[in-house]
């Protein structure tokens, strides 16, 4: 594997089931700068990607997608009626990308955030460092195959 990602969104606005029942799903609103290099500048169609449940009683990796295509600019920057509209984004010189993800499969058994940082071989995963709140990041190829291990193997 070359490249592995997580993303994260609340399952009460956007949920990994209903990433299942679309299909497919462009990630709209993303209005970090370093997320948005990650989604422009590295991701690439076939990428794997760990989706993970945020702002929750037990926050997990709820499942698998895959990058569905390349980027494009995020239309939402433009609507001056949207949350997420930036007036200084225009047409010729968007400031915002998006990508689409489409399902692959729900994990064996979701993986909670206390089983990762329970895990000695995740200690450097990026998701679990102090005071990290990107909701894309870059996963660690060893670490992605790890956390699969865990999520097929009995709870510890």
């Amino acid at each position: 594997m070359e490249r592995a990602w997580l993303i994260k969104s609340e399952p009460d606005s956007y949920s990994f089931e209903d990433l299942q029942r679309d299909g497919k799903t462009g990630w709209d609103g993303v209005r970090n700068y370093q997320a948005r290099n990650f989604m422009r500048d590295d991701m690439k169609p076939g990428d794997k990607v760990f989706f993970y449940h945020s702002s929750t009683a037990q926050p997990a990796i709820v499942g698998i997608a895959e990058v569905a295509g390349e980027p494009y600019p995020d239309p939402t920057q433009f609507d001056p009626n949207s949350h997420y509209y930036d007036p200084k984004s225009t047409p010729s010189a968007p400031r915002w990308q998006m990508v689409d993800f489409k399902a692959i499969a729900p994990l064996p058994r979701v993986v909670t955030l206390a089983e990762l940082k329970e895990a000695p071989e995740l200690v450097d995963m990026r998701l679990l460092a102090r005071g990290n709140r990107l909701s894309v990041m870059p996963v660690d190829p060893a670490h992605f195959a790890q956390v699969v291990a865990l999520a097929e193997a009995p709870k510890r």
